[in-house]
């Protein structure tokens, strides 16, 4: 008997083979899947070239006393190690004219520089000190820089929902030991590659902050978030960072990110 031109053992084969590629799926750890799907989020944000943008940081401490700080920041993609991205202060007078260079690495810990204009030299931030504050807000160093998939060992938790949104669940936790964090909890929207929500907890194992995404428009072939309020949920400070303009495709010379240029 033929069915639609195939023998039934041909049909009985094709059957098989199929269900046969669908095995390793199936039998994915938890492990593997997180990693997969973090390389996929990677995958779908490559190829922007660089990015400059505008926005506003607001300090709000735990009496709800508000500091608005504005701020740009040029972001330049690399094409075998991580972004590079330096941001300058613009307002208010004491901060003003204070830039902080990032290289972000893969593999390695990032190499961070900030600027004084106070002090009218380039300081390089230590590596033990990522955990810091930047410049007093609830973002720390190691926040800023782009997120590589190898700075971190991934597993997959459930997949759900998010504000109405559909998410991908998952743990992080950072492979340096001189991170502040042991692990992150990321809601990863499925359209967007990007997180919705991000759980910090600190050392102890203790949830410290959330971040929390808003505002995504669409960009290109990318989504952007507009609005960022991260939370600390341990000191009730709060920090939200706004952009009124994001541009994509930006062309900038490696010089520009050069630590020396920092000066200029």
């Amino acid at each position: 008997m033929n069915f639609r031109g195939f023998s039934i053992p041909l049909l009985s084969l094709v059957l098989f083979l199929t269900l046969l590629q669908g095995l390793p799926l199936l039998a994915e750890t938890p492990e593997e899947k997180g990693l997969r799907i973090a390389q996929l989020n990677e995958s779908k944000n490559d190829g922007f070239k660089g990015e400059y943008a505008e926005m506003v940081m607001v300090l709000i401490n735990a009496h709800g006393d508000k500091v608005e700080r504005k701020m740009t920041t040029k972001t330049r993609e690399t094409n075998d190690d991580g972004d590079q991205s330096i941001s300058v202060f613009l307002w208010p007078a004491d901060v003003k004219g204070t830039k902080m260079l990032t290289w972000t690495h893969k593999d390695d810990d990032d190499d961070q520089w900030l600027y004084m204009p106070a002090l009218k030299r380039v300081k390089r931030i230590s590596s033990r000190n990522k955990s810091g504050a930047f410049m007093g807000s609830e973002f720390a160093y190691e926040d800023l820089g782009s997120q590589e998939v190898e700075k971190y060992h991934h597993k997959f938790i459930e997949e759900t929902t998010l504000d109405g949104r559909e998410i991908w669940k998952m743990e992080r936790v950072p492979t340096s030991k001189k991170s502040g964090y042991s692990k992150q909890i990321t809601y990863v929207d499925k359209e967007y590659h990007q997180p919705l929500r991000i759980e910090y907890f600190d050392r102890k194992g203790d949830l410290m902050k959330i971040a929390t995404f808003r505002d995504y428009r669409e960009m290109g072939d990318f989504w952007r978030v507009h609005e960022i309020d991260m939370d600390n949920v341990q000191t009730k400070k709060r920090s939200i960072i706004t952009w009124s303009t994001r541009e994509i495709g930006k062309k900038y010379s490696e010089y520009d990110f050069e630590s020396d240029s920092l000066v200029n």
